[in-house]
Formats: structure tokens, C-alpha cells, sequence
């Protein structure tokens, strides 16, 4: 094949290096899938990510597939739809019966429709070089849509003053990935492969810029604000008509009313404080960062 030409050298090594690099991005989830298994719930995490990866992974193979003479494609792509796939399936078995029913609507809207629909429309009616060019700009449409969705982190980490939300590395392997898909798609001319992902470097460079600027920042988050008003709310006293008893037994029925009211309110604080500080734990895992466009 052209691939391994002596003289495409280069073509091979961003090739190989576009793999091996996109390997790690799709392996990210990994840990927060064993939460997720370790836990038996889902834990406030988002699929669409994942089946929107499954969507991206299946029509770049196809385009590869079409094309010819791009196996290093047909690789990647092939071992995401695989990692995708696992993903959702572990989603879908521990998931709520909401998110489960959210999470199959979507599969069979952009798999079972958008893709076959795709899939038949360039398949049958078109052939050859035109196929080849709808099916690539119908990929370079899907790849812009899924650099950008990173655009909603960046806003998030410019309001919240936090870089939790945009893990260092995370961004670091995507610009490296945008970096091995251009220079492959430049060398084998390739526009649809090239394009996309020099939308992908210049968002990777604006998420590591904001990393640094924001790394030792404050956050802006009103948790402690939060827990002061938790605080005052478990200390209101309902007040016990003392005229109608002596003052010792005011003392003991003070008591007996304030402590179930102190006690109910701090239990009921805590498990408002203990649904903030998971809230904001969680946040960073419902944003679609691990969306991986391989090409």
C-alpha cells in the first residue's frame, strides 16, 4: 500500500504518532469508568460524550474505509467505535432508568438514524471521487462540532476561576493529537483530515493558556457561603410560652424543644451540604471533554 511507501516516511510516523496518542485520549474515561463499575452508579456523569465519540470514530471509518490507502485511519478509528462502545454499555448497565432511556434515544438517533442515513445516502446514489469528498465534509462538519464543544469548558474555567473543570493533560494529548492528524493529512493531502484539526490545536493552545493563567487562581465557587447560611439556619430556636410554667420547668421544656429542632435542621443541612460538595465534585465529569475526534 501507499501508506508504507518508502517515500512517505513521514506520512507513516504522524500516522503512527497520531495513533498512539489518540489511544491515551480515548483511555482517559478509564478510571472514571471504574468508579463507576466500583460504585454501581453512574454518578451524575453525561453519555453524550461517549455516543457522540461512537458517531465521530464510525463515520471517520467509513471515510477511511472509502478513501483507501488510509489503514493508520481505519486503526484508530477502529479501536475507538471498540473503547466507545465498552463505555456506553457500562453507562447504560448502571445508569438510572431516566439516563438509560436518554442514553438509548440517542444511540438510535445519531447511530440508528443519522448514520445509516448518512451511510445510504452516499453509498448508493454517489460513487467515486464525489463520495469520497460528501462523506469528508460530512466528517469535517461532525469534527469542527466536536473541537468546539470544548468551547463550553473554556467559558466555564473564565467565570468559575478553576481549573477543575479542564484537566492539564487532557488538553495537552488533544493538542498533540490536532498536531499528528494535521501534519498526516498534509502530507497526504488530505483537506478533510487536515482542517479539522487545526481548529483543534488552536483550542488545545487557548485550554492550556487558560490552565496556566488560572492554575493558582481562587476558585469562585459560593460553597463556603453555602455552609455559613447551613450554619445560622441549625441555630433558630422556636420560642415555648413561659408563662404558663415555672421557670424550672421552662429550663427542661427549652430544651426538650430545642434539641430536636437543632438536630433535625443539622441533619437536614448536612445532606444539603453533602449534595453541594458532590455537586461540585461531579461537575467537571459532566462536560463533554473526552469527546475524541481521530483524524
Amino acid at each position: 500500500m501507499a501508506l508504507f511507501d518508502l517515500h512517505h516516511p513521514w506520512l507513516f510516523v504522524f500516522g503512527v504518532l497520531g495513533n498512539v496518542i489518540s489511544i491515551l485520549v480515548f483511555l482517559a474515561p478509564v478510571p472514571a469508568f471504574r468508579r463507576i463499575c466500583k460504585e454501581k452508579s453512574t454518578m451524575g456523569y453525561q453519555s453524550v460524550p461517549y455516543v457522540v465519540a461512537l458517531f465521530s470514530s464510525m463515520l471517520w471509518m467509513y471515510y477511511a474505509f472509502i478513501k483507501k490507502n488510509a489503514i493508520l485511519l481505519v486503526s484508530i478509528n477502529s479501536f475507538g467505535c471498540i473503547v466507545e462502545t465498552i463505555y456506553i454499555t457500562i453507562f447504560i448497565l448502571y445508569a438510572s432508568k431516566e439516563a438509560r432511556r436518554q442514553t438509548v434515544q440517542l444511540l438510535v438517533l445519531l447511530i440508528g438514524g443519522l448514520y445509516t442515513l448518512i451511510f445510504l445516502i452516499t453509498l448508493f446514489p454517489l460513487n467515486g471521487v464525489l463520495r469520497v469528498q460528501v462523506v469528508g465534509w460530512i466528517c469535517v462538519t461532525v469534527a469542527v462540532g466536536v473541537f468546539a464543544a470544548p468551547l463550553s469548558i473554556v467559558f466555564q474555567v473564565v467565570r468559575t476561576k478553576t481549573v477543575e473543570f479542564m484537566p492539564f493533560t487532557l488538553s495537552f494529548f488533544l493538542t498533540l493529537s490536532a498536531i499528528m492528524w494535521f501534519g498526516y493529512g498534509l502530507l497526504l493531502k488530505d483537506l478533510c483530515i487536515a482542517l479539522p484539526n487545526v481548529l483543534g490545536f488552536f483550542l488545545g493552545m487557548i485550554q492550556m493558556l487558560l490552565y496556566g493563567i488560572y492554575r493558582n487562581a481562587k476558585p469562585a465557587i459560593d460553597l463556603e457561603k453555602k455552609v455559613c447560611e447551613h450554619v445560622v439556619n441549625s441555630e433558630q430556636i422556636y420560642p415555648v410560652d413561659s408563662e404558663d410554667v415555672n421557670s424550672n420547668d421552662t429550663e427542661e421544656i427549652n430544651m426538650a424543644a430545642i434539641v430536636p429542632v437543632v438536630v433535625a435542621n443539622n441533619n437536614e443541612n448536612e445532606e444539603r451540604l453533602g449534595d453541594d460538595v458532590a455537586q461540585v465534585k461531579l461537575q467537571p465529569f459532566q462536560t463533554p471533554v473526552l469527546v475524541v475526534c481521530a483524524a
